[in-house]
């Protein structure tokens, strides 16, 4: 017999870790190739770590909601070979300062009392769990820290500014604190202030939970502004009226309005690279990649924001074939972890629910979000050389919303003009 060590699969680029949401084999129990023994979730994905070979599982060595790094061998499955069996070593990408890191969690561990995070709906890393005990935080203050971190996580240098902030208020007695940041309401084991015999308590699903929390974060971090413009996109309805089942016949995909705004958009970031950008800190992080982030539904009403990599490098047809997929991924669950990260820009389609517009929460670490609002015909005004006259055009609404940190009206005005030059310009005698 030997003993093969399943290990957490390398996930994607930048994906270092995933937390154990359930285990679908028990001890003891036979488990066959490619078949799933648990699932795991990462910030914004879930998925199943399958087996690589057939046997019997001896051993967990992590429980649920226990954080697990990629590589780290998670369970010991048993075999007929003759020889010990183990997947190969996956290296994580984690920074260069993991020996200091690690040794500073040791030191925390070592001088730590037993406090326990469990309980909180947000994810802390565990220095920063280590940190916070040995300093006596509590875990209502530690939920209270503002993260500056991807996604609004708490990092080193948060919980450090939050201690010496903390030192310098009692030393200080007679200064008033500064108020303190808007936190997300905790509702987990809190009783609403009133129900009634037909109401009904739901406590929030995971994902909920987390997007409850990205959302809070995103808002407390940046200067949400937003820019609006209405455009004519007749040329564009009619133009598709008249290629879809060609396009569907050629090409075997659907070809709906996002693929066509998509191209328009990721143009018109070549144009401004300033809206290409990410805010890490006191620092501007100018994106090479114009990788367009796609928010979807999903069928239990929750978003998630896949990725179309390189769009600006994307014929319609490619940008057609992207945008399906991920769509259709996402909807059956099939993400991937790399399937939502790298991305530079986000457009999410209010109009699919029939809203003219909307003020759309920016994506973090990015700078800027567009909402495309729903195509309706409308009675215009049409300019010719004979004069003007009244007539039916197809119209929608785009709501841009931007950092006013680093994006001023000019350049959040300009690029969504842009975007709307590119839509109004569409060549109608264009092939796909």
């Amino acid at each position: 017999m030997a003993r093969f060590e399943l290990k957490l699969p390398k996930m994607g680029e930048s994906v270092a870790e995933a937390t154990i949401t359930n285990w679908l084999k028990k001890v003891g129990e036979p488990i066959d190739m490619d078949e799933a023994v648990l699932e795991i979730a990462t910030d914004k994905v879930d998925s199943e770590v399958p087996s690589e070979v057939s046997g019997t599982l001896v051993e967990i060595l992590f429980q649920i909601d226990d954080v697990v790094q990629v590589g780290q061998t998670i369970a010991i499955i048993e075999t007929d070979g003759g020889a010990i069996a183990t997947t190969p070593e996956v290296k994580s990408e984690a920074p260069v300062a993991v020996a200091e890191v690690a040794k500073m969690v040791e030191v925390a561990i070592e001088t730590t009392s037993s406090a326990d995070f469990s309980g909180s709906d947000k994810f802390f890393s565990p220095l920063v769990k280590n940190m916070a005990k040995a300093e006596g935080i509590s875990l209502t203050e530690l939920e209270s820290i503002s993260g500056s971190g991807k996604d609004g996580r708490v990092n080193k240098e948060d919980i450090l500014k939050y201690i010496a902030s903390r030192k310098s208020q009692v030393s200080s007695p007679n200064v008033v604190a500064p108020t303190a940041s808007i936190q997300q309401p905790k509702t987990q084991n809190s009783a609403p202030v009133s129900v009634n015999g037909g109401d009904e308590i739901v406590e929030m699903d995971r994902m909920r939970k987390l997007i409850s929390g990205y959302m809070v974060a995103s808002v407390q971090t940046s200067a949400h502004v937003q820019s609006f413009i209405e455009v004519d996109v007749t040329n564009i309805v009619k133009w598709r009226d008249k290629v879809k089942t060609a396009f569907e016949k050629r090409e075997g995909e659907k070809l709906t309005f996002t693929p066509i705004m998509m191209e328009a958009v990721a143009r018109a970031l070549k144009d401004f690279p300033g809206m290409n950008i990410s805010v890490d800190g006191d620092f501007i992080i100018k994106r090479k990649n114009i990788n367009l982030g796609m928010a979807a539904a999903l069928p239990n009403g929750n978003l998630i924001v896949p990725v179309i990599k390189n769009a600006d490098q994307l014929n319609l047809v490619g940008m057609a074939k992207a945008v399906n997929d991920l769509g259709s991924r996402a909807k059956a669950g099939k993400l991937k972890p790399d399937d939502t990260q790298g991305g530079t820009y986000t457009v999410t389609n209010v109009g699919t629910f029939g809203s003219v517009f909307g003020t759309p929460i920016i994506n973090q670490p990015q700078v800027g979000i567009l909402a495309l609002g729903a195509i309706r015909k409308v009675p215009a005004v049409i300019e010719t050389p004979e004069g003007d006259f009244i007539g039916i055009r197809q119209k929608m609404f785009l709501s841009h919303s931007y950092d006013h940190r680093v994006v001023d009206g000019a350049l959040g005005g300009s690029f969504v003009k842009r975007v709307a030059e590119y839509l109004e310009a569409f060549d109608v005698n264009r092939d796909f």
